[in-house]
């Protein structure tokens, strides 16, 4: 009998009790990772399970859960890679088929909006109710710490779109023809509609209007019309009012997030065959043909300080706070920002990012708290989109913008985009505001823009997801919030995602 029988043949014979303890003061003294932050020991035995399996067993299990993060990005790569040849080969696909090749993505989108509405109102209700509850000060640390990280990256990612754009990308834009500027009849009507409904009013009405949009003054017309920031305040004061847990009010909103997290969890299933459905049907409007110089430099443009952003600024702060690996975070929640590509909505991405916030172990405190909130005042890829488009408009132009016109860009584009609703191609409107108050007419080439802003559009969401991920965790680690003792989402499921990866 070798070592290894011995050993074994003395763990089975030792009594259950003693075994017990030698665990517990074992993870106590040796791993304390592996205790809980009420001293119990950490089940670890699924994982430990999952990591013995050999590689190519557990991706292939991964690739046949339904709605695996395997499985969206396999579908959303297929639907690129067809979705490329196409447009590279035909000249023009038609509308008709692009239409029906878009009918099961957009079912699929269409349901996720239905549902994420109840979803913000239950979430924030609850979030604020516990966040009150919390004896030691956490709550007011969790706003602090969410509000200001958010603040603080929109606040970096305008200025440093402004000093790409100053420098390096708005130089390289080639002033065009007269007739070139002439803008259309349909774009002028555009454009004038866009002003008699006062999306172009003077900077001080814009103000104003975002400040009278956070309170409703009624509560079923915001509802039908998706006015999520009087949404937002109203689902806050209904939780700090709720006087405890044994309320009705308290006990209905939690038996309506779990009946609506069991609708998400079946769209997540089906979420690779939405996914590849949306990604195909744009890739197929796509037409290389008409992608002019300054059209490339203002797609490459924005694309790289986005970029440089989501792979430099963001991970700087997540590796200075967090102490762990960013890039192997942001592959983690691949399904979160690939569905915000495909839907281009990070309200209807928000069932998928509260999935990936629990997977990678964030309190649900926390997540429920972040997420819902980012999703409406973290858009720092819209903020880097703004400078750019209004500096693309003057260019062409011919016109050279001033340091006090950035100083009134970074201002305007702040506030703008916390306003923005978080659904396709709300920034547009906003564009024809900042561009008028720094004197940039809006010329014919508000057209390109227009054209392109389905494709940029998807991949600001993909960076305002993101940031909302990457700052829930910072959040975390800032606050130092932990859940109640004895609080379980069920309807999420275990933390580790579905195929069994871990954060690290």
């Amino acid at each position: 009998m070798n070592a290894s029988e011995k050993n074994e043949n003395i763990m089975e014979n030792q009594p259950q009790g003693t075994m017990m303890d030698h665990d517990v003061k074992g993870a106590t003294a040796e791993d304390p990772s592996s205790v809980d932050s009420r001293g119990s020991p950490v089940e670890e035995y699924p994982e430990t399970v999952e990591e013995k399996q050999p590689m190519g067993r557990r991706i292939w299990k991964s690739f046949k859960t339904p709605g695996s993060a395997l499985q969206i990005v396999s579908a959303a790569l297929l639907a690129v890679a067809i979705g490329l040849i196409v447009s590279t080969q035909v000249d023009k696909v038609p509308t008709p088929a692009v239409e029906i090749l878009n009918i099961p993505g957009d079912l699929w989108l269409r349901a996720l909006k239905a549902v994420v509405l109840p979803l913000i109102i239950c979430a924030m209700i609850l979030a604020v109710s516990r966040l009150r509850d919390m004896a030691d000060g956490s709550g007011g640390r969790l706003a602090k710490w969410t509000i200001g990280y958010y603040v603080l990256t929109t606040f970096l990612s305008i200025v440093m779109s402004c000093i790409m754009t100053a420098f390096v990308w708005g130089p390289r834009f080639i002033e065009v023809s007269d007739d070139s500027l002439d803008i259309s009849e349909a774009d002028q009507a555009t454009a004038d509609e866009k002003a008699a409904s006062g999306d172009a009013n003077p900077p001080h009405i814009v103000v104003k209007t975002l400040f009278r949009s956070f309170i409703t003054q009624n509560v079923f017309f915001s509802l039908s019309n998706d006015e999520l920031l009087a949404i937002l305040i109203m689902a806050c004061v209904i939780g700090y009012l709720i006087k405890s847990k044994d309320s009705l009010i308290y006990k209905l909103v939690v038996e309506l997030e779990s009946m609506i997290m069991r609708i998400i969890t079946f769209l997540i299933k089906v979420a690779p065959i939405g996914v590849f459905f949306l990604v195909l049907s744009n890739l197929m409007k796509l037409s290389i043909a008409e992608i002019g110089a300054n059209l490339g430099m203002l797609i490459g443009g924005t694309l790289g300080t986005m970029a440089i952003h989501l792979f430099v600024i963001l991970p700087i702060i997540f590796f200075a706070v967090v102490r762990r690996n960013p890039y192997t975070y942001w592959f983690r929640i691949a399904p979160a920002w690939i569905t915000a590509w495909g839907s281009a909505s990070s309200a209807a991405t928000l069932p998928v990012t509260l999935r990936c916030a629990h997977a990678q172990k964030i309190p649900i405190t926390v997540y429920k708290f972040t997420c819902p909130l980012g999703c409406l005042i973290n858009m720092d890829g819209t903020a880097i989109y703004f400078p750019m488009a209004v500096v693309f408009l003057a260019a062409t132009q011919g016109k050279v913008l001033m340091g006090v016109d950035y100083v009134i860009i970074v201002v305007l584009a702040t506030l703008a985009s916390i306003g923005t609703t978080p659904i396709p191609s709300s920034s547009l409107v906003l564009v024809i505001m900042i561009a008028n108050s720094v004197n940039v007419e809006v010329t014919g080439m508000y057209a390109v823009i227009v054209a392109i802003d389905w494709l940029l559009d998807r991949f600001r969401t993909a960076i305002n997801v993101s940031g909302d991920l990457m700052g829930s965790k910072v959040v975390e680690r800032l606050s130092k919030v932990v859940d109640p003792e004895g609080l379980v989402d069920e309807t999420m499921g275990p933390r580790p995602d579905a195929d069994g990866a871990r954060y690290a």
